[in-house]
């Protein structure tokens, strides 16, 4: 699954787990991602996106139509997995 998030673009951030005694290691802080269907009414299909809680609320408040839209003119493996789109 991709580590990142193709709406808001949310990727796994680092840092340092602090111990006890104080002794730090790496870690990682992975965004909530999930794998989710979306149907567009315009071209009546489903797609498939891997987004994060946030992306889903950006869904939500803008409308998957306006959000595909713009992935579709600013990111070029989202375009090349989804199309082109309906020119109408």
């Amino acid at each position: 699954m991709a580590t990142y998030c193709e709406v808001t673009g949310r990727r796994p951030g680092f840092g340092k787990a602090v111990s006890h005694s104080h002794r730090r290691t790496s870690r990682r802080f992975d965004p909530n991602l999930q794998r989710k269907r979306f149907f567009l009414p315009a071209e009546n299909r489903w797609i498939r996106l891997t987004v994060s809680v946030k992306g889903i609320k950006t869904i939500d408040a803008q409308g998957i139509e306006a959000v595909v839209a713009r992935l579709r003119a600013t990111d070029p493996d989202v375009r090349r997995r989804l199309g082109p789109g309906r020119s109408s």
